[in-house]
């Protein structure tokens, strides 16, 4: 219980999970499908998924359960994380919880609709330095929650 399993694959906040896992003393599951350097820390385990659409959430999907946290940034796998009683930070410190991660699926599936006919264009913003203090905060606040518990 209370282990991070991150998606790995282009995760902007992989040393700051590190870092807040290291203090509390959790389990963290770095799931890639490619390169990741490796991390002298036992509690820090590298895992290696073949590539394909879909692997490492897959990997993470079928391990994380109650109590357990995904950072992600992936909203698909934030939802089947959330229906297997996990919890779920994006790395700019969005919380997705059961009551907002339907509008977060229809948005993304709105906007996906918008850009395949051209009435919108472009990606996400840069990541800020606002972006990882958010994260840090949010997840702090979801260890002490599920510690609480």
């Amino acid at each position: 219980m209370l282990d991070i399993y991150v998606d790995g694959d282009a995760c902007p906040v992989k040393e700051e999970v590190l870092h807040v896992a290291r203090r509390h003393g959790l389990e963290v599951y770095l799931v890639s499908n490619g390169y990741l350097r490796p991390i002298n820390n036992r509690k820090v385990h590298i895992i290696l998924v073949e590539s394909g659409p879909d692997v490492a959430d897959d990997w993470i999907a079928e391990r994380i359960g109650d109590g357990d946290i995904a950072i992600t940034a992936d909203i698909l796998l934030a939802q089947r994380c959330l229906k297997n009683s996990a919890s779920a930070v994006g790395p700019t410190g969005k919380l997705f919880t059961e009551e907002n991660i339907g509008n977060v699926v229809a948005s993304r599936a709105l906007n996906a609709h918008l850009r395949e006919i051209g009435e919108i264009s472009g990606g996400n913003s840069g990541f800020t330095k606002q972006d990882r203090s958010r994260f840090l905060q949010a997840l702090e606040e979801v260890i002490q929650n599920i510690k609480r518990r």
